[in-house]
């Protein structure tokens, strides 16, 4: 592996390939808390450092990744592929498809953390199998998998769910992006006979602020539950300004509790260097950039955060977070580049009419990938 990090082409031939791919994050956060809940500690850490190999054997494709910055590694992307005209089938363990902001690569968004909605409702690595396509402006995906993955086993059930949408502009700088996903699943037992709890929760304060997580809805009675998810998207690019936005939710219901979370966010961008936010029409994604002059890109952001949650009738809940972010990025070359973003959130519990806390956050990220 550490051979093929320094030459990630170093393995071909026409019936094998091999490529090395991988990402380290250093992070640091500080906090400024008001005098309500308890106060985050500021810190730093190693937050990601991924390593993976990807290629073809024949006409198979695959790629094998985990994360090795905690005490133990973690398997990421591990699948075979195989590509049918525009259509690819993927087997094993990969990123299930769900909303723009958790399919475009933490490598490429624009802010430290993602959004609220990615945050409580994205999708995970999880096993399965998978089909992908697009044809004539219009790309589409869907997948079959189990909440099981590698290195989690703790959680039973089962889910089907896809992704569509429409590109009608996707020419540099001149993008229009709108999309749709929704999925069903099916949970066994959760929080019963040793199987994880379904809970949904937000990290309003960030990766640092685990005083910050906000519950909003929690299952462990041992009834199955039947989840509902979906969510709408679009998109934009206009020369060196992008925006997206995206709404989705989830309901809940194991026939004797229910429980919905509602989630959406608005975001901005301006590349002050004049570059335009690539964009991926074939996946309905945003892709890595790559600065047009020796001193880099730069861009600012913005985004404004929203999520809220209710549960019923045995556990009362009823939560909601908000968030302002400003970031800037300096991306120093394609492969290398520093963010620092400002977040200033609110938690409040709705149903006793309080607020648990304000914090702003100042995080800083070190970002190198290949």
């Amino acid at each position: 592996m550490l051979l093929l990090a320094a030459a990630p082409n170093a393995l071909a031939n026409d019936a094998f390939t091999a490529k090395a791919s991988g990402r380290l994050y250093y992070e640091l956060a500080h906090f400024d808390n008001d005098s309500s809940g308890p106060a985050e500690r500021s810190g730093d850490d190693l937050r990601a450092a991924w390593l993976g190999v990807s290629g073809k054997v024949y006409s198979v494709g695959y790629k094998v990744e985990a994360d090795f910055a905690g005490h133990r590694p973690v398997a990421r992307d591990v699948y075979l592929t195989h590509r049918f005209g525009n259509t690819q089938l993927t087997l094993g363990q990969f990123k299930q498809f769900y909303t723009l902001d958790d399919r475009s690569s933490a490598n490429h968004t624009p802010t430290i953390e993602r959004s609220f909605l990615v945050q409580s409702l994205g999708t995970a690595y999880r096993l399965g199998i998978g089909a992908q396509g697009h044809h004539n402006g219009i790309f589409w995906s869907g997948s079959v998998f189990s909440l099981e993955s590698i290195d989690v086993w703790q959680a039973k059930g089962h889910v089907i769910g896809g992704r569509v949408g429409h590109a009608p502009w996707s020419q540099p700088g001149h993008v229009l992006h709108f999309g749709v996903s929704g999925a069903h699943e099916h949970h066994s037992h959760p929080g019963a006979d040793g199987t994880l709890p379904l809970r949904a929760q937000v990290r309003a304060n960030g990766y640092f602020g685990d005083n910050g997580r906000l519950p909003l809805v929690d299952f462990r009675s041992g009834r199955a539950v039947s989840v509902q998810r979906y969510s709408f998207e679009t998109a934009g690019v206009a020369g060196p300004w992008s925006w997206q936005a995206e709404y989705g939710g989830t309901r809940y219901d194991d026939g004797l509790q229910r429980g919905e979370v509602l989630a959406g966010y608005l975001q901005g961008s301006w590349l002050l260097t004049g570059e335009n936010r690539p964009y991926d029409a074939k996946a309905g994604r945003f892709i890595q950039l790559e600065p047009e002059r020796d001193y880099g890109a730069w861009e600012l952001v913005a985004r404004y955060d929203h999520i809220s949650g209710r549960q019923w009738p045995a556990q009362q809940r009823d939560a909601s977070a908000d968030a302002w972010t400003l970031g800037v990025n300096w991306y120093a070359s394609r492969n290398v580049r520093l963010m620092l973003d400002w977040t200033d959130s609110r938690r409040r519990d709705e149903l006793r009419g309080e607020r648990l806390d304000h914090t702003g956050v100042l995080a800083g990220r070190a970002q190198l990938h290949f």
